[in-house]
């Protein structure tokens, strides 16, 4: 973990480079300590039905969800959502300066014993780089 989702209204299509939100999201993410390269997930959904502050068919919003595994500090997490915010809100600056655009994250810790998982990913890592993941 962690598994980042990343939601954006429609209205976004033609000034977001989705891809290399994902990217951007997804490079910063790799780079904190506290999250395993195997267990990093990046996705994002398009919103096409929403209604946002007071509906202006101009206003945007990007919000990504960070859901994590059981066990990290309360620090650990604030700090890894500021290095994340950050990312978004140095990505998103140029729409930001020309449109009407909301930006939030939010750090959701899973219940462990709620969790299920299986996988080799770990394994396929480790052979490709010839590292433990």
């Amino acid at each position: 973990m962690p598994h980042l989702t990343v939601e954006y209204t429609a209205n976004l299509d033609r000034r977001l480079n989705v891809p290399a939100l994902l990217e951007t999201m997804h490079r910063t993410a790799s780079g904190i300590d506290a999250f395993p390269l195997a267990g990093i997930r990046t996705r994002a959904h398009r919103l096409e039905h929403y209604r946002f502050a007071d509906g202006h068919a101009d206003n945007q919003f990007v919000h990504v969800v960070v859901r994590l595994a059981h066990g990290r500090s309360d620090e650990v997490r604030r700090e890894a959502g500021e290095v994340l915010f950050r990312a978004l809100c140095e990505f998103m600056q140029p729409i930001a300066e020309e449109s009407p655009l909301a930006l939030s994250l939010d750090m959701q810790e899973m219940a462990p014993d709620l969790s299920f998982k299986q996988g080799n990913i770990r394994d396929y890592i480790a052979t490709r780089s010839g590292q433990e993941a």
